[in-house]
């Protein structure tokens, strides 16, 4: 019913995998000791980033931005690639075009207007659609909730977290999430989809080889100084996700969640996830 053809036990495991950087990466990246923050230390480029592993079919890699450097021009980069980041005797300066020129690479940058593809037949949806908990791409299910950017806890968090909801604040702001995954179609190819708080773009590149191993591509590039990986849970919500959404249902934004009686962890995961 709209699931992957992947038992659970299996595609859970290789989420935990794949929800982190490989350690190869850009001469200018440097990674935090869990492997799940990459950030440029300096310059503009060298920033490029893979998936620790490549990425089953339907499976998303998904970045939170986490800090933002003034001064350059050019936002961040995602996409795929069928090379084994191991294999790579350079890793290029640049996914655009260095990588891309490569072969088997699919790199889009993200930029501050709308990124949707609108697919020829097929009407261009409109901002704000009503909030729905799932994301369906092909036949895969992804609950919406962590897909989404949420601000740092403050007085206006409640609004900010709205507008990540509705995707009406620029793709490239501080707290997006945007993520890259692949739908196999009927032909055994698949097409790239890139997911900006939680909407799809739709079909960014058609055509992929589903034969060859895909890994996420993300390019910590110019103004994009940090990213986080957003590890995704698959199919039904888990239970501290629904306590979230009942807990946030019933106050006024996540400062007054200082003043509930509930374990440090879970107000911790209210606030801040």
């Amino acid at each position: 019913q709209g699931q992957l053809k992947i038992a659970p036990a299996a595609m859970a495991a290789r989420c935990r995998l794949a929800a982190r950087f490989h350690h190869i990466h850009g001469t200018n990246i440097r990674l935090d000791a869990s492997h799940t923050q990459a950030t440029r230390v300096e310059s503009f480029a060298n920033g490029l980033c893979f998936s620790q592993e490549p990425l089953a079919p339907g499976q998303i890699f998904l970045v939170e931005i986490e800090e933002k450097e003034l001064g350059w021009c050019g936002h961040l980069r995602v996409g795929l690639t069928a090379h084994d980041p191991q294999s790579l005797e350079v890793v290029p300066e640049y996914s655009l075009p260095d990588l891309v020129n490569m072969g088997d690479t699919w790199v889009f940058a993200i930029t501050r207007s709308y990124n949707r593809v609108v697919v020829e037949g097929e009407e261009a949806q409109a901002r704000g659609r009503p909030w729905e908990p799932f994301l369906l791409i092909a036949r895969v299910r992804i609950p919406r909730d962590t897909l989404v950017g949420r601000s740092r806890p403050g007085r206006y968090s409640h609004i900010l977290d709205d507008l990540y909801k509705m995707n009406v604040l620029p793709a490239t702001a501080r707290r997006s999430r945007i993520g890259v995954l692949y739908a196999p179609q009927p032909d055994g190819t698949a097409d790239m989809h890139i997911i900006i708080n939680g909407e799809d773009m739709g079909p960014s590149a058609r055509g992929l080889p589903t034969t060859r191993p895909l890994y996420a591509v993300i390019d910590v590039f110019a103004s994009t100084k940090s990213v986080r990986v957003i590890p995704v849970d698959y199919g039904f919500p888990s239970l501290q996700t629904l306590c979230r959404l009942v807990i946030q249902k019933h106050i006024v934004h996540r400062l007054a969640i200082d003043g509930l009686d509930l374990p440090p962890l879970l107000k911790s995961f209210c606030q801040h996830e």
